[in-house]
């Protein structure tokens, strides 16, 4: 399930973009002021953040440029009352990907995240495509060149995260922070026995690979690109 961040300190509007999100079928988290919002990313791996200009403690675009310092990859979208090319332009350049002006049509913003989504490889129906490998989050199920591949719902999830960020690095720790409870008495050493698992059941796949990141974690590469530090 794609994670959707929303940092606003209007209570309704906040809740109302919740809910919303939440009945089509994303996972979301509320945020009143920066600091929550640091520290629910740094528990969450977030596919999406949205935010409003004015959070309380930390000008919009200041915490634009802190998120985008933490995560080059990560979409974001900014919401406003101004509708002045000034505020956006100084929005992209802080590194927003989209731009809102309120008030809000929820289903209009539904299209921007889908396309936002789309950017980052991830389409509506959020199912992720590399060559002739597809994974189906409706499904569930993975596929190589039409014929599916069982994965169980945790190795399904790993997979999707990875393959929705090609090439970015994921850590041990924000994989188990993400797909296991929090309250696991598993070790981080646990990913590396999923990992081994998830290769073996995707072996005749060719069109990428997990790469182990020595000291870090994992990625999934294109297999055109070769990397130093697969194992």
């Amino acid at each position: 399930m794609l994670k959707i961040l929303v940092v606003e300190d209007n209570q309704d509007f906040s809740e109302g973009a919740c809910q919303f999100l939440k009945r089509h079928g994303f996972d979301v988290k509320g945020a009143p002021d920066a600091n929550k919002a640091y520290d629910l990313m740094y528990v969450n791996q977030f596919d999406l953040v949205i935010s409003d200009m004015t959070i309380p403690g930390i000008d919009g675009f200041e915490f634009v440029e802190s998120v985008r310092k933490l995560n080059t990859d990560i979409p974001i979208m900014l919401i406003s009352d101004r509708d002045d090319l000034e505020s956006k332009q100084l929005g992209y350049e802080a590194g927003i990907d989209d731009y809102m002006t309120k008030p809000i049509n929820f289903e209009e913003m539904l299209l921007h995240i889908g396309a936002l989504f789309r950017r980052a490889k991830i389409d509506e129906n959020q199912r992720v495509t590399m060559g002739k490998f597809v994974l189906d989050m409706d499904e569930h199920m993975a596929y190589n060149d039409g014929e599916p591949i069982e994965l169980t719902v945790r190795e399904f999830n790993l997979v999707f995260k990875l393959l929705s960020y090609p090439k970015r690095i994921f850590t041990r720790e924000q994989l188990m922070d993400e797909f296991w409870e929090a309250n696991t008495e598993t070790t981080i050493r646990t990913v590396d026995v999923y990992m081994t698992k998830i290769r073996e059941k995707l072996a005749d796949v060719d069109c990428f690979h997990i790469a182990t990141v020595r000291g870090l974690g994992y990625k999934a590469v294109p297999n055109e690109v070769k990397m130093s530090q697969q194992m």
